[in-house]
């Protein structure tokens, strides 16, 4: 995370302060994160080399408190539009993995007219009883890692893993982990169904579904399905990549989507 500035976002209505990634120059571009914490990874390192890049925590993470003030997902997606005022942002790019490409679509959904162009990483927020989508919450390490990676034995994948060897750096990261998995929890389990593909329809915005073809933990049959109930939409799998494509195989993600944000 080094090499974003972070900033901190006041917000109306009572929140902590939302502790913003950012860095950049060019047309605003806005990644919301998935299940496991805000991140500033080399993918977003990419983008930012065309677009003014803001990646925000998912309220909760930090501040428990603030979950008290959102019952469900229509909440979160008013938090993130007093966020878009408050960072200055007019129309923008949305890009959105896993749980953040389910809010990512829920506020494309919600202000069509707001988003220009719409990037969804094997987004979760859809359901098929004959490919459910895994639960990622009650399971071990090892199962979750299964989940997540096509290939955990590779070198980004181990580093991306890997815990500080500083026990109190250590200590900070389990916990920052886990704080992240409960506040996203809030919202989706145990099933991350939430009527989303009734407002899928509404989503005007020029749309990318992304997805790791050996995805375990949403299976990339989801793809098809995204790219069916929103209007004009294009897929694009990847193949030797898991749930995390754009860590898996960054380069020709950072290409596919950068291509897509021109």
């Amino acid at each position: 995370m080094n090499a974003a500035q972070l900033c901190s976002v006041d917000l109306p209505g009572g929140f902590a302060a939302n502790t913003t990634l950012t860095r950049g120059d060019g047309s605003p571009v806005v990644y919301l994160h998935g299940p496991f914490g805000q991140e500033w990874t080399g993918f977003l390192e990419d983008l930012a080399t065309r677009h003014r890049v803001f990646a925000p925590a998912h309220p909760g993470g930090e501040e428990p408190a603030d979950l008290q003030r959102l019952d469900g997902i229509f909440d979160l997606v008013l938090y993130y539009d007093d966020l878009f005022d408050s960072l200055g942002l007019g129309k923008l790019d949305l890009v959105g993995h896993s749980f953040g490409g389910m809010v990512a679509a829920e506020f494309a959904a919600t202000y069509p007219d707001r988003v220009r162009k719409l990037v969804l990483i094997d987004a979760l927020g859809l359901w098929r009883d004959d490919a459910p989508v895994r639960d990622h919450v009650m399971t071990t390490p090892e199962e979750q890692i299964g989940l997540l990676y096509a290939d955990p034995s590779k070198p980004e994948i181990a580093a991306s893993l890997a815990l500080p060897e500083d026990a109190e750096r250590r200590h900070a990261m389990i916990i920052h982990r886990f704080s992240a998995v409960a506040s996203t929890s809030h919202f989706i389990w145990p099933i991350p169904e939430r009527g989303l593909a009734k407002r899928l329809r509404r989503v005007k915005a020029d749309t990318l579904v992304l997805w790791g073809r050996q995805d375990a933990l949403a299976p990339a049959v989801y793809a098809e399905e995204f790219a069916a109930l929103i209007p004009g939409a294009r897929v694009r799998v990847v193949d030797g990549a898991g749930h995390i494509p754009h860590v898996e195989q960054r380069d020709a993600v950072s290409k596919a989507v950068l291509d897509f944000l021109a």
